[in-house]
């Protein structure tokens, strides 16, 4: 008998409004976007990825390829959790100040969040 022992899938906490903007993806970037998402709940890379030094290491943007193109900013370094850090639309080649600097900022909130109590 062969035992292949299930990979424990790690939760996703989406982080401000990155849910919603998520589920306002046309239907077929929505459901590219939760295949990929789920490569990374069982520790897989997403297809098609791009890590984003800029920001801060482990963070990572999953590209969708659909008629329109979209993003998916993430962070996986840590063992028990997939943070969601920020999702939208890319109209130009280069990703947006605003979008990065959103992107800062929950990142700054997720680091606020795993602080110890004590801190806060």
């Amino acid at each position: 008998m062969l035992y292949i022992p299930r990979v424990a899938d790690k939760p996703i906490v989406w982080v401000g409004s990155s849910l919603g903007a998520v589920r306002a993806f046309p239907a077929d970037a929505r459901r590219a976007a939760g295949y990929q998402l789920r490569r990374v709940q069982f520790g897989l890379m997403p297809s098609d990825h791009k890590p984003l030094p800029s920001i801060s290491s482990g963070v990572l943007e999953i590209r969708i390829h659909t008629r329109t193109e979209h993003r998916i900013v993430y962070l996986a370094k840590f063992e028990e959790v997939v943070y969601v850090l920020h999702a939208f639309e890319k109209k130009t080649r280069k990703t947006s100040r605003a979008d990065i600097a959103l992107v800062r900022d929950r990142l700054g909130q997720v680091a606020a969040l795993r602080r110890p109590n004590k801190e806060r």
